[in-house]
């Protein structure tokens, strides 16, 4: 299970950005890693008002949103990462087809605790239609790192939230070439 209710933002507790660890960069760079974790998972979506561009303080029902974030660079790329994310989102049926039955998710990685990674496989009804999310919840870029895939073929990256355009790094994968069951 999932949870990111609005009672994480409310009520003395404060904003997902003011709850990051690290530094400006890094907030951002979490908050992006958040954000498209809980899109990649099986569940339905929940963002709370002023999330999707990285509200600093707590919402408040007193006050609008502080629309004037929006004025810097930062703040536009988190609001682009989350525009892009909602879109792939509705354009693949792996992500919210299956949502409530188990069939439509598969560890690929769970255990990799030393390089704070996660992997996972998302189905659609028609298992040929499928996604696979790679996570790392660390600053340092993992290179030719092996996961399981379900067939074999060329892998593309197709969403990257460490992407410049998102206020990222850059760091890459490009096309990958991948036998069944090893990436």
């Amino acid at each position: 299970i999932l949870s990111l209710s609005h009672d994480e933002v409310v009520h003395g507790k404060g904003s997902l950005m003011g709850k990051m660890s690290g530094d400006w960069w890094q907030k951002f760079a979490n908050l992006r890693l958040l954000l498209g974790y809980m899109f990649t998972h099986p569940g339905k979506k929940l963002l709370f008002m002023g999330q999707e561009f990285g509200q600093w303080n707590e919402w408040s029902e007193a006050r609008a949103l502080d629309w004037n974030l929006l004025d810097l660079e930062t703040h536009q790329r988190l609001q682009h990462w989350m525009r892009s994310i909602a879109e792939f989102y509705r354009a693949e049926p792996a992500l919210y087809e299956l949502d409530f039955d188990g069939s439509g998710y598969q560890w690929s990685v769970v255990t990799d605790w030393e390089n704070s990674t996660f992997a996972y496989i998302r189905y659609a009804n028609d298992r040929s239609n499928f996604i696979v999310v790679v996570t790392n919840y660390t600053p340092v870029p993992r290179y030719d790192y092996m996961i399981g895939v379900p067939q074999g073929g060329r892998y593309a990256e197709v969403l990257n939230s460490d992407a410049v355009e998102f206020g990222g790094s850059g760091v890459r994968n490009g096309e990958l070439n991948a036998e069944e069951g090893e990436f």
